[in-house]
């Protein structure tokens, strides 16, 4: 489904230019009550951005004939493609400068197709970038710069059949362009799930989260897409790889680990073999109050150190406990959740919540499965809600930053802390208005978590981008200095590039250019994205 259509499934219409369904979007009301939270804001919502506003030119490259039923240059279709779905991205919709529109999108609808798209951009210099949902964030799935002819988008959605599915190994091979509820809606008849849900679930591609190694919504165990890999389909300029199917194997660097995480720059992931489970049959949440945040910190890491499992184990500091409606009396919030496809839950939650307790915290252990508290419901809906009040908080002219991050508990403290006291000074002085910064912790490990950031003020009419690049430069000096991920599960795109350039070796570094040169010669595939 491109970005622009109507979903097949649910009959509602993306939007071209914010987050989501068009129908979901805050009306001006809603804009304004919410801009209203923030001192300094805009008295009236910006108007929705409209495609005949912006500066769509004719193509500079013609497919051939033997393409051309791949391929449209509808202006629609080349706008919903040319950006991706990240602040930066709003804000430049909102203020007609959305950057260089493709000239092309093109729809494969199997292997031979991206095979020959990828021969013809080779030998033409025009830009090919690998497109899924649309949802990133980073910078990855727009064209920076003037280096090629033409750009051309490789809208992979057509490509969306569970193709095949073994049981006995409890694995599936799923086309890389199956949006996530159409994914779980081939597998759901058979009992089975890939139990993978970004918040971005909706609306972006199985491709897309391997390209990215995206994290999913569960915080402890298998969370990251890479556990889930049994096998990719990878077409490259130079060729076509498939790896093979096994549990598990010593040989060698993996051709999987490689291609995980390329994001689109060293060849175009068609299919993948993924390990599948039962889906759950038993659940079970409760939330955990405290008033004192870092023994709730103490809290968490005692629990992702035991041996329970929690699939929610999200704490929330007080500005988010209080955002997202889960705590109005300045507690910071702990989520938990239990789930299981064999055997009730109710057990592990209470031991989850006394250990809790025994920190400080304030809940009510449960010995059996138990129904969603209030706190629980709040925050689901709030998470769920978010990226639409995001868009609506643009078009009010705040600037709006999130970014998320990992680093090892005995860091955490510290790095919390300045986060919010550096990037929070960075953010008032760059707009002169004061700067809400939240905190909560999506994912957690026996030996670190990740803490993910949001960062809200109210910018300068027509500055917002470039308030948004100071703020994003605070953050990374920070992360950097901390020996903090630029990135634990958004991917690095372009907007994350001089922190990643900070974080890998060297030697890494020159092997993933040779890599590159190798399966790329021409240079066309998502140019900019992890090196240059």
């Amino acid at each position: 489904m491109p970005a622009t259509a109507t979903d097949p499934h649910t009959s509602r219409t993306r939007s071209w230019w914010g987050w989501g369904y068009v129908d979901a979007h805050p009306d001006d009301a809603e804009c304004v009550a919410t801009g209203a939270l923030l001192p300094g804001t805009l008295a009236r919502p910006l108007p929705v951005p409209r495609i005949a506003d912006l500066p769509i030119g004719r193509p500079a490259a013609t497919p051939p004939a033997a393409l051309a039923h791949l391929v449209t240059a509808d202006p629609r279709a080349r706008a919903a493609h040319a950006m991706g779905k990240a602040y930066r991205d709003v804000a430049r919709a909102l203020r007609g400068r959305p950057g260089r529109i493709p000239d092309l999108v093109a729809r494969p609808a199997r292997d031979q197709d991206v095979t020959d798209l990828l021969d013809w951009a080779g030998g033409h210099g025009v830009a090919v970038i690998p497109f899924g949902g649309g949802s990133s964030v980073v910078g990855g799935v727009e064209y920076r710069g003037d280096a090629h002819r033409a750009v051309l988008s490789l809208d992979l959605t057509a490509m969306d059949r569970v193709l095949e599915i073994d049981t006995a190994s409890r694995s599936a091979r799923i086309q890389a362009g199956a949006l996530g509820p159409a994914l779980e809606a081939q597998l759901r008849p058979h009992g089975l799930t890939l139990r993978h849900f970004p918040q971005s679930f909706e609306f972006s591609t199985l491709g897309g989260w391997l390209a990215t190694r995206a994290g999913g919504h569960y915080a402890t165990g298998h969370t990251h897409i890479d556990d889930f890999v049994q096998s990719l389909r990878v077409i490259t300029p130079a060729g076509t790889g498939t790896s093979w199917r096994l549990p598990a194997s010593g040989a060698g660097p993996s051709p999987d680990r490689f291609f995980l995480g390329s994001e689109g720059t060293l060849g175009v992931i068609t299919q993948a073999w993924m390990r599948l489970r039962e889906r759950p049959r038993h659940k079970a949440s409760a939330s955990v109050a405290f008033t004192d945040f870092a023994r709730a910190l103490e809290a968490v890491r005692t629990i992702a150190q035991s041996d329970l499992s929690p699939a929610n184990c999200r704490l929330l500091d007080p500005g988010e406990a209080l955002l997202s409606g889960a705590s109005h009396d300045g507690s910071a919030v702990l989520v938990l959740g239990f789930e299981s496809a064999t055997a009730p839950v109710g057990g592990r939650l209470a031991a989850a919540v006394d250990l809790a307790r025994a920190h400080g915290g304030r809940g009510a252990a449960a010995d059996r499965d138990a129904p969603q508290d209030a706190a629980v419901g709040a925050w689901r809906s709030a998470f769920l809600r978010m990226p639409y009040l995001r868009d609506g908080l643009a078009r009010m002219g705040a600037v709006v930053e999130t970014f998320e991050t990992a680093a090892t508990w005995d860091r955490i403290p510290a790095l919390i802390d300045a986060v919010r006291t550096e990037v929070g000074a960075a953010a008032a002085r760059a707009t002169g208005h004061p700067a809400t910064v939240n905190c909560r912790l999506t994912h957690v490990y026996p030996d670190g978590a990740a803490p993910y950031f949001t960062v809200a003020v109210a910018g300068r009419p027509g500055d917002e981008v470039e308030i948004w690049d100071d703020i994003k430069a605070a953050a990374n000096d920070v992360l950097h200095r901390h020996r903090a991920t630029i990135t634990h599960h958004h991917a690095v795109g372009r907007d994350h590039r001089p922190g990643y350039d900070r974080q890998r070796p060297d030697p890494f570094a020159l092997a993933l250019r040779a890599a590159k040169d190798a399966l790329d010669p021409h240079g066309v595939l998502n140019p900019g994205v992890l090196l240059d």
